[in-house]
């Protein structure tokens, strides 16, 4: 039996690198997979991956940063697999420099993204959850939550602001047999590192299929069980 057999997930962020990894276990493990993000191109790669492997998918362009669009991608996975089991926000981004050098700009999209993003995608797979009372929502998070990283203060504040979020959530939605989870990975070598001037040393990265095993691990705990929180980092630590 597949560990996530005749369960539908909808995975943020799907079209490349973490998102792209996660949506391939999850439909590996049985699981009937929507993936969203901004280009079109990358999911159709991603949905061709899982049919040629025998599973089914759905691609649905989103920008996760308008409401409107966010809840039509629920709307869409509903009318499609007729629930939703799993959500998995993995849409993010990042810029980075000293405080002293950033840019405001840089700021607010990264807000947007990796913290109003989480929240809307969360807010609109609840009813549905709620429901059918139950379902998984993991956040992709990161190591920057947890610990300081010079140059990085947008980011890490987009990102605690999701982990403090996620863990609110937790507690509101625990008793109605929702499980929220925040997984936090360290550096990943992925096409975020592509547009990124001197990035560490990719080679000594996680790989994106680390931690989609982390989120199998949470998406398939039995009844009754619940992973909160998830660190995972590359063998030498934070890069």
């Amino acid at each position: 039996m597949r560990r996530l057999e005749g369960q539908a997930a909808l995975v943020t962020g799907g079209g490349r690198g973490i998102g792209r990894a996660i949506a391939l276990a999850f439909a590996r493990e049985g699981a009937r997979c929507a993936v969203a993000a901004r280009t079109a191109r990358e999911l159709d790669v991603v949905v061709e991956a899982v049919r040629a492997g025998g599973g089914e998918a759905l691609a649905v362009p989103t920008d996760v940063t308008r409401e409107a669009e966010v809840a039509h991608l629920v709307r869409i996975v509903l009318e499609r697999f007729g629930r939703l089991d799993i959500l998995v926000t993995s849409a993010g981004t990042g810029a980075f420099a000293p405080v002293r050098v950033s840019r405001l700009e840089d700021w607010e999209e990264m807000i947007a993204v990796n913290l109003t993003g989480t929240y809307l995608a969360c807010r609109a797979a609840l009813e549905p959850m709620l429901r059918q009372g139950r379902g998984t929502i993991i956040n992709v998070i990161s190591l920057a939550a947890l610990r300081p990283i010079p140059g990085t203060s947008g980011y890490t504040a987009a990102k605690a602001g999701a982990l403090g979020f996620t863990r609110v959530l937790a507690e509101e939605v625990r008793r109605q047999g929702i499980r929220v989870a925040a997984l936090c990975p360290g550096a990943v070598d992925t096409p975020f590192w592509d547009a990124i001037d001197q990035p560490p040393d990719r080679s000594r990265m996680l790989r994106p299929e680390a931690v989609a095993e982390a989120a199998l691990l949470v998406a398939s705990q039995p009844p009754g069980a619940t992973v909160e929180e998830v660190v995972l980092a590359p063998a030498e630590g934070i890069l």
